[in-house]
């Protein structure tokens, strides 16, 4: 970022003062004190995440540190399960996360004050249904197993299908597992039909020679209904707004280096997670990351599913029809827009 100088001189009579100043801060780099002292300023994040290619740009800038210049030191806290990361949120073991917006509903649904603070992606096509290939579609999903984690996008991606095809979970055999199971409880014929995201869904579309098994039904098929945010909890935005810019900032020096260096970026996404710079590429196919100049979108009311008050208008009812809250919030106490804007 540029630096402004001031545009007032220092008052003469302030002169010795400053020039003590100085002299501390000579003698602290004399004796290594300086290097301490400037760690000692640096505000610190603890952000929960999962293996997602819609994470990308915060990988990157975690392997390249793009935190730094910012002032921010940041540690990325890796769950296995996206749904453990909002009571991680709660207990303050982590200071945000990244999650989906529907879990975003659910947290605000039960009285606890997150808040989205940026938008950082939407599956289009890197959350999928895939079942053998002999079940032509949704409708033959009846009676049928179908594996998938409760209270997770998974499950919100399935419900959603089913009732465009006038089913519920009751017309199917529910199987509760992670989606990273997914792929194992497939390939050994137990599951004919899962629910999961990239990197699993590329996983069991490989078996087989890859005529083994078929997506049905994906996020491609609801655009903007399945959306990554950037989440902290009202106190902490409260508290560390500064930090939380930082963050932000960070995040939008990793998605410009991916533009600029896409195969680096590529080679580094794929070393946090698990995969070849190759899949890397053929995965990000399967989401949009946001820009920040269409970021307050994402905000605004609008009948486009690409904006929360549009999307949470089928995901909320959905949520409550299923159990899983007893109200529906409102839209507003969902997100804080005061950060992209700012930053706009």
């Amino acid at each position: 970022m540029p630096r402004h100088p001031s545009s007032s001189p220092v008052p003469v009579d302030h002169q010795p003062q400053r020039r003590r100043c100085l002299a501390a801060l000579g003698a602290a780099a004399a004796t290594g004190l300086l290097p301490a002292l400037a760690a000692a300023s640096t505000a610190s994040l603890k952000i929960g995440t999962v293996v997602w290619i819609g994470y990308g740009p915060f990988y990157v800038a975690d392997a390249l540190d793009l935190y730094r210049k910012h002032g921010l030191k940041v540690t990325l806290e890796v769950f296995n399960d996206p749904a453990l990361i909002p009571s991680a949120i709660n207990a303050g073991s982590v200071d945000g996360g990244m999650l989906t917006y529907d879990q975003v509903i659910g947290q605000v649904a039960a009285g606890r004050r997150m808040r989205v603070v940026m938008p950082i992606d939407y599956s289009n096509g890197g959350d999928a249904i895939v079942a053998q290939a002999s079940i032509k579609g949704v409708k033959d999903f009846k009676g049928r197993k179908v594996g998938f984690n409760p209270l997770s996008p998974s499950d919100f991606l399935l419900s959603y299908a089913l009732k465009l095809h006038g089913m519920t979970e009751k017309d199917i055999v529910p199987v509760s597992m992670t989606p990273e199971a997914v792929p194992a409880a497939m390939a050994s014929g137990q599951l004919p039909i899962g629910v999961t995201y990239e990197p699993s869904l590329s996983q069991i579309l490989s078996q087989g020679g890859g005529g083994k098994f078929k997506v049905v039904f994906s996020s491609k098929d609801a655009p903007g209904l399945i959306a990554d945010v950037l989440v902290f909890d009202d106190k902490v935005i409260q508290a560390r707004r500064a930090a939380i810019t930082a963050l932000i900032k960070g995040y939008l020096d990793g998605m410009a280096y991916m533009k600029s260096n896409p195969e680096e970026a590529a080679r580094l996404i794929g070393k946090f997670m698990g995969i070849s710079a190759a899949e890397v590429k053929e995965q990000l196919a399967g989401v949009y990351n946001i820009p920040l100049a269409e970021m307050p979108r994402a905000f605004e009311p609008s009948q486009a599913t690409t904006s929360y008050h549009a999307s949470a208008a089928v995901i909320a009812p959905l949520l409550k029809a299923k159990g899983q809250i007893r109200v529906i919030p409102r839209i507003e106490d969902t997100f804080d827009a005061s950060f992209v804007r700012g930053l706009l």
